[in-house]
């Protein structure tokens, strides 16, 4: 039992610190640490998840969840089950497993979703963009709406909008393309990703919801991190201000755009000069590794 409550509390300390994190100013400050930290709460509750009812079916071998496993396997292979292992048991340790494999389902799932609207995408705008000389590297979209976006793959495209291209002067658009070429190297869609599968796997936890809205808005304010490096923060934050006056803006499935998010919020954030917090930022990594050491070392036991 003792197992069991080493998993209860992980699933704890997990909304605990989601809690505290959607309500931290810091991270906006350190986006990149905070994204590292939420990606171990969502690793930590998805294991926690399984391990719980896994450690409440298996606790007469008294054993960690691991071992114990391994334990049932074997007694499986032989015909024959310790004493305070019945069906109930054997139910609550299916649990576990049907957890796991909804959390995999639903991520592969989310992939090919992806991939597929990426592709039907891909395929649309060979037909309909073009290359301006103007913005080398990127496709132009002959559309008089706002649109700055990145497709992302193993071949990553970066759309601008004929829209974008006469409401930005030449400076912004150069901070706008930087911050979608972000997007693109670090691969911001495999960081969200797992928080996508989350939502769809545990759609009853509003927090897990929450967390995919706040790891989204941090992919977007280290993009504009990775912008303001090389193009100072004014015509960066210019580029999105005029995106927020444009109204209507344009991001497709599968897209990570720069005008998705809470454009005020992160025009304010680049404009006040503040450096990142270390201390605050080395205590978060220390705790979201112990909170995700925890579950790991139960099931590798």
């Amino acid at each position: 039992m003792a197992y069991a409550v080493h998993f209860a509390a992980s699933i704890l300390a997990c909304w605990l610190t989601a809690q505290v994190l959607a309500v931290s100013r810091w991270t906006w400050r350190a986006p990149r640490v905070a994204i590292v930290c939420w990606q171990a709460v969502g690793l930590a509750l998805g294991l926690s998840a399984m391990g719980l009812p896994m450690a409440l079916g298996l606790h007469a071998y008294r054993q960690p969840t691991g071992s114990a496993l391994v334990a049932l396997a074997t007694d499986l292979a032989h015909g024959s089950l310790p004493d305070g292992v019945g069906v109930v048991h054997l139910g609550l340790v299916s649990v576990g497993f049907g957890i796991g494999a909804v959390l995999l389902t639903t991520t592969v799932r989310s992939v090919h979703a992806t991939i597929r609207a990426q592709r039907r995408h891909r395929e649309l705008l060979s037909l309909v963009a073009r290359r301006d000389p103007t913005v080398p590297g990127a496709l132009v979209l002959d559309h008089p709406s706002a649109a700055a976006y990145c497709l992302p793959g193993m071949k990553p495209r970066v759309v601008v909008s004929a829209g974008t291209l006469s409401l930005l002067d030449r400076a912004e658009l150069a901070a706008v393309l930087t911050h979608e070429r972000a997007h693109a190297e670090e691969r911001h869609d495999l960081v969200l990703l797992p928080f996508t599968a989350l939502c769809r796997a545990l759609p009853w936890f509003q927090w897990v919801r929450e967390a995919h809205e706040r790891v989204a808005l941090l992919v977007e304010m280290r993009a504009d991190d990775k912008a303001r490096e090389l193009h100072a923060e004014v015509p960066l934050a210019g580029a999105l201000r005029r995106f927020a006056a444009a109204g209507h803006r344009i991001t497709p499935a599968g897209a990570l755009g720069l005008g998705d998010r809470d454009l005020d919020v992160r025009v304010q954030r680049l404009l006040v000069a503040d450096r990142p917090p270390r201390l605050l930022g080395t205590t978060a990594l220390t705790v979201a590794t112990t909170l995700v050491a925890l579950p790991i070392s139960l099931f590798l036991s």
